[in-house]
């Protein structure tokens, strides 16, 4: 049977979020084809009495990285440490987490990509030969110690993989990318949610929960439990379509998942510019607000809904934009 994982790090989840994640691939929702490959590798692992090949998840945030990342070790009947890439700042910081392991154990580690080089070289030898080199005192007194590892899994998650070196990719046999989902996934997701918080909700609620939440899971499960609060100061705690189309007017949640922020972006875009083009720059100024936060939060929703396109010569509005702001497209001429 297996045991249930030592998470030997906190995460950032909230103990709700956590409730609602899967305890085994049998639970997962979507992700068939990744769960499918993945339950071979690790069937094969058992069978040998090895550890599984090391895994690297890549993909946008709220899709499963972390889940599969728990459920792994859960399926294996194996131990979990968890760690998180930014606050690995030097080789040092891993060492406690690589010493702890435990035979064919897993390590986790979150946002792989902001480790420094000098960590992500540090892990090379641990993840090939399952050692470490320690340096002992300093200067011309200095001299080095292999100390072997116990066999272990290694799980990187990442949202861009392209910052990882070219190295550190290739030493993860197992490379899975993490896509959206589709509506039915999504609406098995919250109504999956909503029976393990015990709130009574229509199937078409859920429905239309699901249309609003962006393909992704987590964000499902934030604005599931916002119309649940709603609910209960509103509607006697059960949610019906209405009272979850009022609750995410509320939050200025439209039909097709985009928040207030995200039609600001597309209103300056079309009033300001014209449509564009427009650098992401000027943008961000004419709304008061940071470019890394337009690019990194706003703009790939906009991009995936083809409300948005990027040219060289900046962002522009597509016939779609128009539409949904329910705006006249400017003719040539």
């Amino acid at each position: 049977m297996a045991r249930e994982p030592i998470l030997s790090a906190s995460t950032n989840d909230d103990e709700i979020n956590h409730r609602l994640r899967p305890q085994y691939m049998r639970d997962m929702i979507g992700q068939r084809d990744v769960i499918e490959r993945l339950q071979i590798s690790i069937s094969a692992a058992m069978k040998r009495g090895e550890p599984l090949s090391h895994v690297l998840f890549d993909g946008p945030p709220g899709l499963g990285k972390t889940t599969f990342a728990t459920v792994i070790p859960r399926e294996l009947g194996v131990n979990v440490h968890l760690a998180s890439g930014p606050t690995l700042k030097a080789p040092k910081d891993l060492v406690p987490f690589l010493t702890n392991l435990q035979e064919r154990s897993v390590l986790f580690i979150d946002e792989i990509h902001r480790m420094p080089r000098g960590v992500e070289e540090y892990l090379y030898t641990a993840m090939e030969d399952f050692r470490i080199d320690l340096v002992l005192g300093e200067g011309v007194n200095a001299r080095t110690h292999n100390l072997p590892l116990k066999p272990f899994t290694l799980i990187g998650a990442t949202t861009r993989a392209g910052m990882l070196s070219g190295p550190l990719r290739d030493r993860f046999p197992i490379r899975e990318h993490l896509g959206f989902y589709d509506l039915s996934e999504m609406t098995r997701i919250v109504q999956r949610s909503a029976t393990k918080l015990k709130i009574d909700t229509d199937p078409d609620a859920a429905l239309e929960l699901a249309r609003r939440s962006r393909s992704t899971p987590r964000i499902a499960n934030t604005r599931l439990l916002w119309v649940r609060d709603y609910a209960e100061t509103k509607a006697n705690g059960i949610i019906t379509v209405p009272v979850a189309l009022d609750a995410l007017a509320m939050l200025e949640i439209d039909t097709l998942g985009l928040d207030k922020q995200d039609r600001a972006y597309l209103t300056t875009l079309v009033r300001v510019f014209g449509g564009g083009p427009a650098g992401v720059e000027a943008i961000a100024h004419t709304m008061n607000t940071a470019a890394d936060t337009l690019s990194d939060e706003v703009e790939p929703y906009l991009l995936r809904l083809e409300l948005v396109v990027r040219t060289p010569r900046g962002r522009m509005a597509t016939a779609k934009a128009y539409q949904h702001l329910q705006l006249n497209m400017p003719t040539d001429g």
